[in-house]
C-alpha cells in the first residue's frame, strides 16, 4: 500500500521542482505528481515479472541443454521444479497483471535481457537453488518459501538492477524500498489458487486528495510561511536555510493550518523521519525547533483548528 510518509515524499519532490523551475502551472505539476505516484505500479509488477523471465530464460537454458550432441543423462532428465514452481505460475496466469502489460506495453526484459541473466546466473551459484531443487518437499507453500528468499537475498538488493531502475525513472529511487516490500509482504501472504493483483500499489481515493491538496496548498502558501519562518529564525538568513528543511517545514505548517484531521504529533514525527532521509544531518531538530515555536504560536492565537479529541 502507498503510504501517507510515501505520499507527503512525492509531494516534497514535486514542490522542490516547482519551486526551483519558477514554474506558476499547478495544473501542469498537479498532473505530474499523479502520474509518478502511479508508476509506483509498473516498478512493482516489473519486479513480479522478472522472476518470471528468470525462470523463462532457466527454461531456455534447459532446452539447449537437451539439444547438445553429448547430452548428459541430467540434461536430457532435468530436474523442473523451478520451471514449475506455483508462485511464479500465480503471477503469469494473474488476468490483473496481463491486462496491466497489455496496457502499458512492458517490455522492459525482453529489451534488457542481461538484468535476467545476472540474476538466474546468481541463482544458480546459491546454495538458496541447490537445496530447493534437491528437497524432495514439492508443495505451493515450498515453492513459495523458495520465491520470498529469492527476492529477498537476491532480487531486491542487486545493485546493477536498482542502477537500472534508477535510469528508468530517477523517482523510483524512493519507490523501491515500498516496491519490495509490498512484493514481500504479498508473497508471504499467497495462497493456494490465489492470484497476484494490484490493490497494493493502488492510491486510495482520500490518498490521492491528500496528495493533490497538500501540493496545492503548500505551493499556495509557501510566500506566506516563509515569512513566518524567518521572524522565528531571527539568527538564520532564509538563504542559509537549506532548501528541503524549508520546503518540509512549509508542509508541515499546511498540514497544522489546513488538515484539521491531522494531529500536530504525527504531522512533526512524519517530517522529522523524512529529514533524516532527504536533508542535512541536523535538519531534523532544526525542523522540530521551528515547528514547535510556531505551533505554540497558531494555538495561541486561535489559527490552529483540529477536529477530534488528541490531534493537538
Amino acid at each position: 500500500m502507498v503510504n501517507r510518509r510515501h505520499i507527503r515524499i512525492k509531494v516534497m519532490q514535486s514542490v522542490y521542482a516547482i519551486l526551483q523551475s519558477k514554474s506558476d502551472d499547478l495544473t501542469k505539476e498537479e498532473k505530474f505528481l499523479l502520474f509518478n505516484i502511479k508508476k509506483t505500479t509498473e516498478l512493482y509488477v516489473l519486479q513480479l515479472l522478472l522472476m518470471v523471465e528468470v525462470r523463462n530464460l532457466a527454461l531456455e537454458h534447459i532446452e539447449i541443454k537437451k539439444k547438445k550432441y553429448l547430452a548428459t543423462h541430467e540434461d536430457i532428465n532435468p530436474n523442473l521444479k523451478f520451471i514449475n514452481n506455483r508462485l511464479i505460475r500465480s503471477i503469469v496466469d494473474s488476468p490483473e497483471i496481463k491486462a496491466y502489460v497489455e496496457g502499458s506495453k512492458l517490455t522492459d526484459w525482453k529489451d534488457n535481457r542481461e538484468y535476467v541473466r545476472i540474476l538466474l546466473d546468481e541463482l544458480i551459484e546459491s546454495e538458496l537453488y541447490k537445496d530447493y531443487l534437491n528437497d524432495t518437499e514439492d508443495t505451493y507453500y515450498n515453492d513459495r518459501a523458495f520465491i520470498l528468499d529469492f527476492f529477498k537475498s537476491i532480487v531486491a538488493p542487486n545493485e546493477k538492477l536498482f542502477d537500472f531502475y534508477e535510469s528508468l525513472n530517477l523517482s523510483w529511487v524512493d519507490d523501491y524500498p515500498l516496491v519490495n516490500t509490498n512484493v514481500m509482504k504479498v508473497i508471504k501472504q499467497m495462497d493456494k489458487d490465489d492470484y497476484f493483483t494490484l490493490s497494493q500499489l493502488k492510491v486510495k481515493e482520500d490518498d490521492e486528495e491528500f496528495l493533490v491538496d497538500l501540493f496545492r496548498k503548500t505551493i499556495l502558501h509557501q510566500q506566506e510561511f516563509t515569512g513566518e519562518i524567518d521572524a522565528k529564525t531571527p539568527n538564520w538568513d532564509t538563504e542559509r536555510i537549506a532548501d528541503m528543511d524549508m520546503i518540509l517545514i512549509k508542509m508541515a505548517l499546511t498540514e497544522f493550518l489546513y488538515f484539521p484531521s491531522i494531529p500536530t504529533k504525527v504531522t512533526i514525527n512524519e517530517y522529522i523521519e523524512i529529514a533524516k532521509d532527504y536533508s542535512t544531518r541536523k535538519s531534523s531538530y532544526f525542523i522540530n525547533g521551528v515547528l514547535d515555536k510556531l505551533l505554540k504560536e497558531y494555538n495561541k492565537s486561535g489559527r490552529l483548528k483540529k477536529i477530534g479529541r488528541g490531534l493537538l
